[in-house]
C-alpha cells in the first residue's frame, strides 16, 4: 500500500553554515563596525545579541537571510525569548524540529476534512500518510502545501 511520512526537520550542518555565513555578512557591514554584536549557535539554541535594539533587528533579519540562501525555511526559528544583559539585548530563537501533537493532530483533521481516500496516523513526532492510489497521496501532499501552517513541512518515505 502506498504510503509518505509527513515530517518536520532541519539538516544541523545547514544551519550551522547558515549561522557562519551570517557572521561573516556582520563582519562585513560597515555600520556594524566597533558595535557588540553576535550571533551564536549552541546545541538547537540560536543567540543574537547586539547593542541597541534597532541593530537587534538587523542582525535577525541578517540571519533569515542566510537561512533562505541555504533554503533553511525561516519557520524553524521559534522565538524563545528576550533578555538584556548589561549593554546588550539579546534574542533568544529555538529550532523546532519534529512535528507536536497538537499540530499532528490538526493535519490528521485537515485530511480526513478533505474527505480524501487515505488515512493519516500519528507516528511519534511524524504523521504517516496512507492510501490506496498514489494519485491520492499527491493529492494530499498537495493539499498540505497549500495550507497555512506556522511549521516547516517535508514529505518523505515515499513507498509505492
Amino acid at each position: 500500500m502506498p504510503s509518505f511520512d509527513i515530517v518536520s526537520e532541519i539538516e544541523m550542518h545547514e544551519v550551522t553554515n547558515a549561522v557562519d555565513q551570517a557572521r561573516r555578512d556582520l563582519g562585513n557591514r560597515w555600520d556594524f563596525k566597533n558595535v557588540d554584536a553576535n550571533i551564536e549557535l549552541e546545541d538547537k539554541r540560536i543567540t543574537v545579541s547586539a547593542e541597541q535594539e534597532f541593530q537587534l533587528e538587523q542582525l535577525i533579519d541578517l540571519l533569515r537571510m542566510a537561512f533562505a540562501k541555504r533554503n533553511i525555511d525561516a519557520r524553524a526559528l521559534a522565538e524563545d525569548g528576550e533578555s538584556k544583559a548589561g549593554k546588550l539585548v539579546k534574542q533568544h530563537f529555538a529550532l523546532k524540529q519534529g512535528i507536536e501533537t497538537d499540530m499532528a493532530k490538526k493535519i490528521v483533521k485537515m485530511i480526513k476534512d478533505q474527505k480524501m481516500k487515505v488515512q493519516a496516523s500519528i507516528q511519534g513526532d511524524k504523521v504517516r500518510v496512507t492510501g490506496k492510489k498514489r494519485d491520492d497521496l499527491q493529492e494530499a501532499i498537495a493539499m498540505l502545501r497549500e495550507a497555512e501552517l506556522d511549521i516547516p513541512l517535508q514529505f518523505n518515505n515515499f513507498r509505492d
